[in-house]
């Protein structure tokens, strides 16, 4: 039976621990040749270690697969683009990027710091674009490609004391429904996955109430694994014709999310005033208003 990226060669980043494992490990078992990217940085960001990427390469290979280790960063446009070259010197090309690194700096809004801000949009969005931006070039030239990043519930819908991990993940589906849009012409295609999975990254949220630990609780329950395999179809030949869409995973169920859209619109002839906003506009759209929900209220029935 022909593996789904046979000889295909892939970057995944943040792939030495959690979610970025289990993409690498189904690829390279799917025939691919993973160049296996992660600094080994805590959490937060902090430290460095080669030990979780080579770990990854060495299961790799004893599973019979092709992998390379690269302990760059993300988050600075050069050590991102020497990830890109990393394919290109060990395997002499490029089919797939999956965009997985990322740290978490978790802080109410009105006491998170400009760096722990800046910390974590330079890692998700501006990591996302540096190596998808490197990478871009060989697509054209080629005129073929995938990538898969990775966006979050947090942005999509929203959570407590997350605005910098959440405008990072929003933006990441921006920049990838342009990455689409753009590059669709050289068939290069860009989507976007929201997992639902226990990792280091969830292992920060708070469980200081009950109902708090029992959310975690739940979570645990959501292996990294069952994220994999949508990840590896986004990259195969069989998904040639799915671009643009934001998918999430939770369990076994694929959900294909929605992206803003009009719901509802008021016309006056005579154009508003800010009185006539506040006696009609506002009255006539407040009922399709969407409410101050969490990923918890809008996803409220147990993974399945």
């Amino acid at each position: 039976m022909t593996k789904s990226l046979q000889d295909k060669v892939i970057i995944v980043t943040g792939a030495g621990r959690g979610i970025g494992r289990e993409i690498a490990l189904l690829c390279a078992a799917e025939g691919a040749k993973v160049v296996v990217n992660d600094p080994g940085v805590a959490a937060d960001g902090s430290g460095t270690s080669a030990a979780p990427a080579e770990e990854v390469v060495e299961e790799i290979k004893k599973r019979g697969g092709t992998a390379v280790a690269n302990f760059e960063t993300v988050a600075e446009a050069i050590p991102a683009s020497k990830i890109v070259k990393s394919a290109t010197d060990h395997f002499g090309k490029l089919d797939g990027v999956v965009n997985n690194a990322g740290i978490l700096r978790d802080m109410i809004f009105h006491r998170m710091s400009v760096e722990a801000f800046e910390a974590v949009i330079k890692v998700h969005l501006m990591g996302s674009f540096y190596v998808s931006h490197a990478a871009a070039r060989l697509f054209r030239e080629q005129e073929s490609g995938s990538f898969v990043h990775f966006t979050s519930t947090s942005g999509l819908v929203g959570n407590y004391g997350q605005a910098n991990y959440a405008a990072a993940k929003l933006g990441i589906v921006g920049l990838s429904k342009s990455i689409a849009l753009d590059m669709s012409r050289f068939n290069v295609r860009s989507n976007c996955i929201s997992p639902f999975a226990w990792s280091r990254l969830i292992g920060t949220i708070p469980t200081e109430t009950e109902a708090e630990k029992e959310r975690v609780k739940r979570i645990q329950q959501m292996g990294p694994e069952k994220i994999a395999p949508l990840c590896a179809y986004l990259l195969s030949d069989a998904a040639k014709d799915v671009t643009g869409q934001i998918f999430a995973v939770r369990m076994n169920e694929i959900f294909l999310m929605g992206q803003s859209r009009p719901i509802r619109s008021v016309h006056r002839g005579e154009g508003w005033t800010t009185q006539t906003i506040a006696e009609h506009a506002i009255p006539a759209l407040k009922p399709s208003f969407y409410k101050l929900d969490r990923s918890a209220d809008v996803f409220s029935w147990d993974a399945i």
